[in-house]
């Protein structure tokens, strides 16, 4: 038999062409950019800004003269604007030096911050030293008490210059050795600040002699003693002790790493190097293991209580996060930031990048979960080690924008971002 031929569709209404995005959206999310390369940076501390700024131009012009700054190599290596295509994700965790500029590896990050202030140490000595200080002796408490106690010292000899007994310190007094001596940096900053060390006679100790011609010999003990020049120099010796107080550790700046990508179906895949873990590569695979072969088993037998405490210590597995924004258009924002930071820095990193940063908009998450919370922590959203989000405006304003009539640029982005656009392999 001739089977049947099945009857042809009728014409039907034709399908609506997809909606793209309005020019309205598209203006309103290309705001940030522009304004991202102007916005001032957040001010430094008045007593560091200086010491930093001239650490920086040091620097760099350290680096133009032997054609060879710190990690160029690195800064080449973390640099995201290379020709064709990207890397899907990031070749690793970056830090901006804040003295030099440089952008270096988080493996290199404290050594790199050494040989800056080691460099600076023939610039300024002070406040070089004062940088080792505060910079390389992690315990907190111990610097706080050291620099106080140092403190009192410089002020009895600024508030008392004619007395000699504030000039000397004996080194192997108990309060230096316990309070002082033991952190890193604080020798170099007394001799920087105008001491020496000397050998003096211990006043009153003395032991006699067997030869009864020779009544004493005396005992001495090392001291630093303030230059005589120096006291001359005492508003200086006062400067030095604010400079001290207030100065803070020399941290650098987790780089954010921005790119823009061009839309991708790649944009949801994530291939993180070791950097994002608090944990070994070894124990990385070990835990992925383990969790592969126990994940069924567990998910009849946990608890909510169970699953809560298993979600609290998976959250403390990462440091980093590797988050990437995608647009009504299509079009990939991504950056680098701390797991514990707060989701509030996701959107100013979003407002900055835009066109025009004043214009509503909400980030959703997996499953169009709105992140309305900007105080929790990314790792307390579940957005670590990586995450897709979306960007959503706010359809009122969008709706005003388009009745306004007015021409909207073909994307929301800066310019400046599109110009070095990229492509997800």
């Amino acid at each position: 038999r001739v089977p049947k031929e099945k009857p042809k569709a009728g014409p039907g209404p034709a399908p609506k062409p997809r909606q793209g995005p309005t020019d309205e959206a598209q203006m309103a999310a290309a705001a940030a950019l522009a304004r991202m390369e102007l916005k001032p940076k957040a001010k430094l501390p008045s007593s560091q800004e200086a010491i930093k700024n001239q650490v920086r131009k040091e620097l760099m012009a350290e680096a133009a003269a032997s054609e060879k700054g710190f990690s160029v190599a690195e800064k080449d290596l973390a640099s995201p604007d290379k020709e064709g295509a990207a890397a899907p994700s990031v070749s690793g965790v970056y830090f901006i030096c804040p003295l030099s500029g440089a952008v270096v590896r988080k493996d290199k990050k404290e050594e790199h911050i050494r040989e800056a202030i080691q460099s600076y140490f023939s610039v300024d000595p002070v406040a070089a030293s004062i940088m080792e200080i505060h910079t390389f002796n992690k315990d907190r408490e111990k610097v706080r008490v050291g620099v106080e106690t140092m403190a009192k010292y410089l002020d009895n000899i600024y508030l008392h210059p004619e007395e000699e007994k504030y000039r000397k310190i004996k080194l192997q007094n108990k309060v230096f050795q316990e309070r002082i001596s033991c952190l890193e940096g604080i020798h170099r900053f007394f001799q920087a600040i105008g001491f020496e060390t000397k050998t003096l006679p211990v006043p009153g100790q003395g032991k006699k002699d067997s030869n009864p011609v020779l009544l004493v010999v005396e005992t001495t003990e090392e001291y630093y003693v303030l230059k005589e020049e120096m006291l001359t120099r005492l508003e200086d010796l006062k400067d030095y002790k604010e400079q001290l107080l207030s100065s803070e550790p020399v941290r650098a700046q987790l780089d954010r790493q921005l790119c823009v990508f061009k839309p991708s179906p790649e944009a949801a895949r994530f291939e993180l190097p070791n950097d994002f873990y608090n944990l070994t590569a070894e124990e990385i695979k070990r835990e992925q293991r383990l969790r592969t072969e126990a994940a069924e088993k567990a998910s009849m037998l946990r608890t909510r209580a169970m699953r809560e405490k298993e979600e609290q210590r998976e959250m403390r597995k990462y440091n980093y996060t590797l988050v990437r924004v995608r647009f009504p258009d299509g079009y990939i924002l991504q950056g680098t930031f701390y797991a514990r930071e707060s989701v509030s820095v996701l959107y100013n990193f979003v407002r900055e990048a835009l066109r025009d940063d004043w214009l509503p908009f909400e980030l959703l998450g997996p499953g169009g979960l709105k992140l309305t919370d900007e105080n929790l922590a990314f790792n307390e959203c579940g957005l670590v080690p990586s995450a897709l989000l979306t960007l959503a405006w706010d359809a009122a304003v969008m709706a005003d924008i388009q009745a306004s009539g007015e021409e909207q640029p073909a994307s929301p982005l800066k310019p400046e971002l599109l110009s070095r656009v990229q492509t997800l392999s």
